[in-house]
């Protein structure tokens, strides 16, 4: 009975670990080797603590691979009703922007706030890779680089709710770049606006960083909106 509490506190801490942002969704926990040596108990303690949090649906065990934190949040399904009218209908992607803007400006200022030394490697190595690439080629890099912010922000439901967004977001910014990369004008403003978030972010200055980030989304939505009025149609894969 003494070593299923033990086990149960275990199991209890992994948890915190997880709304702490030290493992993220789909992230692969650990091995109880690892694992044992950070939590400084039994490899038989740690192997009752994943099975209860199997149990509990906060991690995903398979055989032969490990265990992985569960996508806690439910990533929208390519055949949901949400996708479909994400891909039919241009309003549906301007929604989506606005809840980005609101949402990452938000996470921009907590990484700022609460980002350690590894997120700001993370951070700007995924940085210097988008900037370093085709701007015609990088909306993955540049879904990435905001995806580090996200997770430097330590906010586990904040984390697991853009991380169920996440093919939408990809798709939305595969949008911005097919539209915006080519016209130097707003090439010219993404980047000044990436540039101005990552500084605020590193320099810890979360005022900064939130009005950064909540201005380049607010930019990219309402340049959107304009060549589509413009040109009646924007390029949607």
């Amino acid at each position: 009975m003494e070593s299923k509490s033990i086990a149960y506190g275990v199991a209890h801490r992994l948890e915190q670990l997880i709304l702490e942002g030290d493992y993220k969704p789909g992230q692969k926990i650990p091995s109880e080797r690892q694992l044992t040596g950070r939590l400084g108990v039994s490899r038989t303690l740690i192997r009752e603590a994943l099975k209860e949090l199997h149990g509990r649906g906060i991690i995903n065990t398979h055989h032969g691979k490990g265990s992985f934190v569960s996508e806690i949040v439910p990533v929208v399904p390519n055949e949901s009703a949400l996708m479909h009218l994400f891909h039919d209908h241009s309003r549906t992607l301007y929604d989506l922007m606005e809840v980005r803007e609101q949402m990452e400006g938000h996470a921009a200022e907590l990484a700022a706030e609460r980002g350690t030394d590894k997120d700001f490697y993370q951070i700007t190595k995924a940085f210097d890779a988008m900037t370093e690439a085709d701007a015609l080629k990088n909306a993955h890099l540049d879904h990435e680089f905001h995806r580090a912010i996200a997770n430097a922000s330590h906010n586990a439901v904040l984390i697991h709710v853009l991380n169920s967004l996440k093919t939408m977001t990809l798709q939305s910014v595969e949008a911005a770049v097919n539209n915006l990369s080519h016209r130097e004008q707003f090439k010219t403003q993404m980047d000044k606006h990436h540039r101005q978030i990552y500084t605020a972010i590193i320099s810890r200055k979360p005022h900064w960083a939130k009005q950064a980030a909540t201005a380049h989304v607010r930019h990219v939505r309402q340049s959107l909106q304009y060549i589509e009025q413009a040109e009646h149609g924007i390029i949607r894969n």
